[in-house]
């Protein structure tokens, strides 16, 4: 009864965490809904837009019919007009009207509403021609212009919405269900929310299913498919005690996995949060354009009032109307809208095309630095190499080569040294029934033992010595393990650590893309410092440093750096955080599941090729080429129109273009950075 009402004590427990959980869902549903909703809201935006364009375009040409063939008064075609006019533009109007309500009145809304309002009431003036198509086609060509920066807005956010995806909905797992009226318990497979499954229970991952959170394999055999998170298209095999990420499509078997992450910790709700909020991080040239709108805008408008004012004051009234249309024209133009729509867009456009090939970066702050970089710093190990000790070479002496290796597995059978795993591992068939006694590890030194009656010595030079074997040095770079039998010399087995495929290639590619100075950092010996360096074509490496040495070194490449430049340090995160950090960009590799590395570094790499980073920064160099190009395109046609507008050879058709056609080119321009 005791234990009963134990186990119901715990049930009510597990209960109110449960509502705990069902509550947090709820909020998750909440901005789930929210997002969808913004989705949604978006497509059917640009949807009403192109169906008030048509409308307002064939209404515009009725009035224009209207015009020709009846003999109207000036009102009445005005009122004729005004019907196209607020088809397409009341929105317009509306934020107009809010922007003043709320003390901000000088924006493009603003700045679009007073310039056709001018064009419409202008004709009223004694001896000017009226000018209502003018100003209906002012207001519609704005509209193309927002519609255009719509639709490249959400092929943006899609291009970081397909990242959305790779954080499932539901889970299955394996629960605990009693039988009525019997005491046989067995489990249940339910579907959940991801938010409901506590670290420790067992999910069940069916062919097809896409890995709701992070844990390790019980039970089951797989391919996954990781190109959500890495880029990689090759899939990569899964077995019991391998761990797993969440993201990752569950290809052909069936996994059961003990969750070792709550759902909100796992690996694909972190990139998402990342994403997310490297939308918010701005670039100094966006913050550079919204200083600058904040700026130029009331400029505009006073010069415009001026414009409107000023002549007529000096030359008489009689030109006023002439005056107060050329300071019309010169609003339109203004509109600062290429500026402001298409510079995000850019950034924008960057981090989603590098997201889909597995590289992400924490803001475009970050990419404007990247396309910066003159210097990149590599740690070794884990980086430009895999980070696993494997046998490179035999050198036997008077005894075979497979002799030699059998032996030293034999001798290294205990140890949980990597070098000894290493050395079995070149060996595997250890069950050969041999007979191993006397198993002795000295320190400093290696490990003795009696194989099949004789005395097996398997270490460094110290250990030759101590047992009087005449051992020699080898050509080959790497750690040197020496073995001797019964006081002989036996031979020498060479181990390293093997250079990533594309390690040459990735410092190649960074000399092509302007990096001007690559090094390498290491733990190592000087001896494999500098074996590794030469291989892979870098131009400095530093050996026999400690991690608070890295930090020095990085901080007098930082100082030596030329002036402008950026510092990139590339690690593979674990112990690395202190010198990602200090970096002016730190960039983590091989980071799908490396928590430190995810929140040190300033872009993340998710697979483990070091060529990524050239990739990076072309995307980066482009990205920033794109912005530059719309701010110069954008100012240099403005200024021209405006200067053309102020001295009454510009027409309204010329000031449209200015505005909305410099605007759809931009935008056009910046949609290039998504490729």
């Amino acid at each position: 009864m005791e234990e009963h009402h134990n186990g119901h004590c715990h049930c009510h427990d597990h209960e109110h965490e449960h509502c705990h959980c069902h509550e947090h869902e709820h909020e998750h549903c909440h901005c789930h809904e929210k997002e969808h909703h913004h989705h949604h809201h978006e497509e059917g935006g640009t949807k009403e837009t192109l169906v008030r364009i048509g409308v307002a375009v064939g209404l515009l040409i009725a009035a224009a019919v209207v015009e020709h063939t009846q003999n109207l008064p000036l009102w009445a075609l005005l009122l004729v007009y005004l019907i196209p006019y607020l088809v397409v533009g009341w929105d317009t109007l509306k934020e107009a009207a809010e922007g003043l309500a709320r003390g901000e009145a000088l924006d493009e809304h603003f700045l679009m509403s007073i310039a056709t309002l001018g064009a419409l009431g202008i004709g009223f003036f004694p001896g000017v021609e009226p000018q209502f198509a003018e100003g209906v086609f002012v207001m519609l060509f704005y509209q193309i212009g927002e519609l255009f920066e719509g639709i490249a807005e959400g092929r943006s956010r899609k291009s970081i919405a397909h990242l959305i995806n790779i954080r499932p909905d539901s889970a299955w797992v394996e629960r605990p269900s009693s039988f009525h009226g019997s005491s046989v318990e067995s489990s249940e497979i339910v579907k959940v929310h991801p938010d409901e499954v506590a670290i420790g229970e067992v999910i069940v991952i069916r062919p097809g299913d896409r890995v709701p959170m992070d844990g390790v394999v019980v039970e089951g055999e797989s391919s996954l498919d990781t190109v959500a998170l890495t880029g990689e298209s090759v899939p990569r095999g899964v077995k019991a005690g391998d761990e797993i990420f969440s993201g990752c499509l569950n290809l052909s078997g069936l996994l059961r996995v003990k969750v070792t992450k709550a759902f909100g910790e796992s690996t694909a709700s972190r990139i998402l949060e990342l994403v997310e909020e490297a939308a918010d991080k701005k670039a100094g040239s966006e913050r550079f354009i919204t200083r600058f709108a904040k700026v130029y805008t009331p400029i505009v408008v006073g010069a415009a009032v001026i414009l409107a004012l000023l002549p007529p004051l000096l030359l008489g009234w009689s030109t006023f109307p002439t005056w107060l249309y050329r300071a019309l024209m010169f609003l339109v133009v203004s509109c600062p809208c290429a500026l402001v729509i298409s510079i995000p867009l850019s950034f924008f456009g960057g981090i989603g095309g590098a997201s889909r090939r597995g590289i992400l970066v924490k803001g475009a702050n970050v990419l404007e630095s990247l396309a910066r970089t003159r210097t990149v710093v590599f740690d070794k190990t884990g980086t430009l190499t895999h980070g696993v000790f494997e046998v490179t070479a035999v050198h036997p002496e008077k005894i075979a080569e497979r002799e030699l290796l059998h032996l030293t597995a034999h001798v290294e059978r205990f140890s949980t040294h990597p070098i000894a795993a290493s050395l079995r591992a070149a060996y595997p068939e250890e069950s050969d029934h041999c007979s191993v006694a006397d198993i002795t590890e000295i320190a400093g030194q290696g490990i003795q033992a009696t194989v099949n009656g004789m005395r097996v010595s398997v270490g460094n030079e110290k250990l030759m010595e101590a047992v009087s074997a005449a051992w020699h040095p080898c050509h080959k770079v790497g750690t040197l393990i020496h073995v001797a039998i019964d006081g002989e010399y036996a031979g020498h087995i060479v181990i390293s650590d093997r250079i990533k495929e594309d390690a040459a290639e990735a410092v190649a590619a960074l000399r092509k893309a302007g990096v001007s100075q690559t090094v390498m950092l290491t733990g190592d010996s000087e001896e494999i410092g500098r074996a590794v360096a030469e291989e892979i074509g870098l131009d400095a490496f530093q050996a026999g440093l400690l991690p608070q040495d890295k930090v020095e070194r990085v901080e007098r490449l930082l100082a030596a750096k030329p002036a402008g430049s950026a510092l990139v340090f590339v690690g593979d995160g674990i112990n690395d955080a202190p010198v990602l950090t200090r970096a002016d960009i730190g960039v983590a590799m091989g980071a799908l599941g490396s928590d430190a590395a995810i929140e040190a570094a300033d872009l993340v790499l998710m697979d483990d090729k070091p060529s990524k980073l050239a990739t990076a920064v072309r995307i980066a160099r482009r990205t920033l080429r794109i912005a530059q190009e719309n701010i110069w395109l954008a100012i240099g046609i403005k200024l021209a129109v405006l200067v053309l507008a102020a001295f009454g050879i510009a027409t309204m058709w010329l000031a449209v273009f200015a505005d909305v056609g410099v605007t759809v080119l931009a935008v056009l321009n910046a949609m290039r950075a998504l490729r």
